[in-house]
Formats: C-alpha cells, structure tokens, sequence
C-alpha cells in the first residue's frame, strides 16, 4: 500500500525545512499523488536518457527531468510513461513537455509536466544523469525525496512521509 501524505500536511509539520516547487507544473499520468527518491537528468530535447532511466527498476524512485523548459517538442509519451511503470517507477516531472496526454493519463504513473507538443524529440544519446538540477524555484538533489499531488511539490533532504 502507497503511504497517504498531503503536500500541504508535509508543509504544516516541517514549514521552511521542506523546498517547495514554483506552481508551474500541470498533472497528465494516471496517478496524481506520488513521492520517492530523486533521480536526476538534464536533457535538452533529448530523451535517450529518459529512456534508459525507464528501462532501470525505479520502485520508490521519481525522474526529475530537467529540459531547460523547453516547450518545442515532448521528452516523453505515453510508450515512455508505461515503460517507466512497468518498472515500478513512481512518478517523473519533466521541465519540458510531454505528448499523447491523454494516454499518459491512463498510466499507473505519476506526470507532472509544462504542457504538451505532438513533437517528438531528436535522438543525439546527450544527456546528464543524477546531478542537481535548478528550476521551478528549487534545486532537486538526487537521493533526497519529493512528495507530489494536486496541490504541488515538496522536496525534503530526509524521507518524511
């Protein structure tokens, strides 16, 4: 059984220990609360390794991809999302978009993204894998632990919930 938690819970008991995402995300896969431990990419417009990331086990483990924002073409669809369920990961967010939402939405996974693009990406195998990355106003550290659901995302350097 998934642990309940509330971002706004996890707010109120731990207050300024806890980052808290800038609200620039919208909600696509099937499950809208997810937590685990940070795993990192940076990746401009290229999902490589976003894939590869997929093909690992990811039980307990969120992606945080950052894609500069990119808004020119998706980092992920819906073949991706149930890759990365298939491998027990919990959720992704991407600083980017993703594609086939609608289908995403039907995954066992959580997404949190920027928008959508029917635009796939280029396949260059260029990408960072587990080092901090910046945006949304924090800095997602790999190993430490994000709870995400309707009302945000929460970043803790321990486990909480």
């Amino acid at each position: 059984m998934r642990a309940q938690f509330k971002t706004t819970d996890l707010y109120d008991d731990y207050l300024e220990a806890l980052q808290v995402a800038a609200p620039i995300f919208r909600d696509f896969g099937g499950r809208s609360s997810f937590h685990g431990q940070i795993v990192t990419l940076k990746a401009f417009e290229d999902n490589t390794f976003l894939k590869a990331a997929f093909e690992t086990d990811g039980k307990g483990k969120v992606l945080v991809v950052d894609s500069a924002g990119s808004l020119r073409c998706a980092m992920m669809g819906d073949v991706m999302a149930a890759l990365g369920a298939s491998n027990g990961w919990e959720g992704v967010i991407i600083h980017g978009c993703i594609r086939d939402s609608a289908d995403v939405g039907k995954v066992d996974i959580g997404a949190k993204a920027l928008a959508t693009i029917p635009r796939k990406t280029v396949k260059r195998n260029q990408g960072v894998m587990d080092i901090p990355v910046h945006f949304a106003d924090v800095t997602f550290n790999p190993g430490e632990y994000l709870y995400a659901d309707e009302d945000g995302i929460v970043i803790s350097k321990t486990k909480i919930a």
